[in-house]
């Protein structure tokens, strides 16, 4: 038996609500949507003489508005990506009771959008936005209606003037203690949890993995990652081609 049919044999005898997902950047590659640490990732590319790591913390939006949208709009929205295989999949293995919860690190909404339910968004979404003042909400299309009607370039509220913020986390920004706490509750409860397309360098999310004390750890990732010595199960191949059956 090779990895991945033992990574099936174990899906297929995994009680009913006892798998967890938790994915990064490498689920949605393949649905045409770069990654961040690769060496055609968002990091790797050039944007002026700021780094994308500078570009997407909370500081560098305080301070200049107009280009963080710039760059966010321009790099990190793609509004015409589609679901992959392993969206689909972690979908079709929700429906069927075996899986219990997603938690991603991705904020491009795709695992609803493939029909995913109990998605937990550790890193938010780029289909939320709220008006920093009065707190309005703005979907995805309404952003890009705002940001065409200001002169800057910088959503704002029709109703009070304030900005309208995506609702992802940046850099220097902390998670949603609702989110981490719902992760790690289906974290402790999973007989079997699958880690995939992340390099898992990113805390504190990536630290959610040590409150796993099931049966299995399965680790999908192209590269190496700091936490492949206490997996159970190490595949070095695209997300999409494991899960896509």
């Amino acid at each position: 038996m090779n990895e991945i049919e033992q990574l099936r044999a174990w899906i297929n005898e995994c009680e009913p609500g006892r798998m967890v997902f938790f994915g990064g950047a490498g689920v949605s590659t393949e649905s045409g949507i770069p990654d961040f640490r690769s060496p055609d990732g968002l990091y790797a590319q050039k944007y002026g003489d700021v780094s994308p790591e500078e570009m997407i913390s909370r500081t560098y939006f305080d301070k200049h508005p107009e280009r963080f949208f710039d760059f966010y709009f321009d790099r990190m929205i793609a509004r015409d990506a589609q679901p992959n295989r392993a969206h689909l999949k972690l979908a079709e293995l929700e429906e069927a009771g075996t899986l219990s919860a997603v938690i991603t690190q991705n904020i491009d909404g795709l695992h609803q959008k493939a029909g995913s339910r109990n998605v937990l968004e550790l890193h938010g979404s780029v289909l939320r936005n709220y008006c920093m003042h009065c707190g309005r909400f703005f979907d995805l299309d309404e952003m890009l209606v705002l940001r065409e009607a200001a002169a800057d370039g910088v959503p704002r509220c029709p109703d009070c003037g304030g900005i309208a913020k995506p609702d992802v986390v940046l850099y220097e920004e902390g998670l949603d203690d609702c989110t981490v706490q719902a992760s790690v509750n289906a974290i402790r409860s999973a007989d079997l949890l699958v880690i995939a397309g992340t390099s898992l360098a990113v805390y504190p999310a990536a630290g959610l993995i040590d409150f796993f004390a099931g049966d299995h750890l399965v680790i999908i990732n192209l590269a190496p990652t700091p936490r492949d010595r206490y997996a159970d199960l190490c595949i070095s191949a695209k997300v999409g081609e494991v899960l896509g059956y």
